[in-house]
């Protein structure tokens, strides 16, 4: 596969401040959970906040710009990325802290260390965090949840960076929250978060926190090559039942699988490609509207071309 036209040279002549690092058709395959995908024609990773901000700033808009972050919930395609992928590091968008009834944390930040910390603070109402196998950045662009809650139920306001790399702080109204999405500008990248909990009982926190644990190592396949719950639950149905009713528990294309664990999660067996995991979860779509009639909507993101 022909790599991208390396346009870093350029980039950095045009951003002489620029701290961040870039790198040119960099593979994205070991940043995400299911291990496959292309490169990025540009991968960056700002040093902080305000190297975000300039390099959006001065970025030539017509380059098209994504964001990941542990590629938790993420399929990148075969052919790659053209165009610059920013992935924050934990190392300038990393830290979370809490005091009273509040937690601040940066976007690349894991959901789990959020559960943390608001559990050693004393501060109930986030333990559904320590569920979810990605970070505070992708939460709030998905509206993550788990266990019955969801971000929106404790979220105060979050800050992030427009396109033309200015600075926005968004209300919990603002973010239009709706069921696994939100409504806010698609092109803002979030750099952190505020969250409100409330001050609990530390055994009654970690009780909770256990309960959530323990319901992913029982019911999901934590262990394998996989994005997480790969459809959203369709409104008053489950969509792994409705995989199951489907037959395609453990359906495979090529090194691709639906989990015998969960129908809801695809894993990578060994050698899949994206096209596999991709063309797989088209499969059990295909197959769930023809045996029920319901249409499953992706909840993993899927980013990139197809391989020429």
């Amino acid at each position: 596969m022909a790599d991208f036209p390396d346009i870093t040279v350029e980039l950095k002549a045009a951003m002489p401040r620029l701290r961040g690092r870039l790198l040119a058709n960099q593979s994205l395959a070991e940043l995400t959970w299911f291990r496959v995908g292309g490169p990025a024609q540009v991968l960056f990773t700002p040093s902080d906040e305000d190297d975000l901000s300039y390099f959006l700033g001065e970025l030539p808009q017509q380059l098209a710009v994504y964001i990941v972050g542990v590629g938790s919930n993420l399929i990148v395609r075969d052919g790659g990325i053209p165009g610059v992928v920013i992935r924050l590091s934990p190392r300038g968008f990393g830290e979370v802290s809490a005091a009273g009834d509040i937690v601040n944390a940066g976007a690349a930040a894991l959901d789990k260390r959020v559960a943390e910390t608001a559990a050693a603070a004393n501060i109930g109402g986030m333990e559904f965090f320590f569920g979810i196998p990605g970070t505070v950045g992708g939460a709030l662009r998905m509206n993550a949840g788990a266990n019955g809650a969801e971000t929106r139920d404790v979220l105060v306001e979050a800050s992030g960076i427009a396109r033309d790399g200015m600075k926005h702080t968004l209300g919990n109204a603002d973010m239009k929250f709706v069921y696994r999405g939100s409504g806010a500008d698609p092109s803002i990248i979030f750099t952190s978060a505020r969250f409100r909990g409330r001050v609990a009982a530390p055994k009654a926190i970690r009780a909770r926190m256990n309960e959530v644990q323990n319901h992913r190592e029982t019911a999901q396949p934590i262990r394998e090559k996989t994005g997480g719950s790969t459809f959203q639950n369709p409104p008053g149905h489950s969509a792994w039942k409705l995989i199951d009713a489907a037959g395609c528990r453990g359906l495979r294309v090529g090194g691709a699988q639906v989990s015998e664990m969960h129908c809801n999660f695809l894993i990578n067996t060994g050698a899949a490609t994206g096209h596999d995991i991709e063309t797989l979860g088209e499969t059990v779509r295909a197959r769930v509207k023809e045996n029920s009639g319901i249409e499953l909507h992706w909840e993993i993101k899927r980013i990139g071309i197809e391989r020429a």
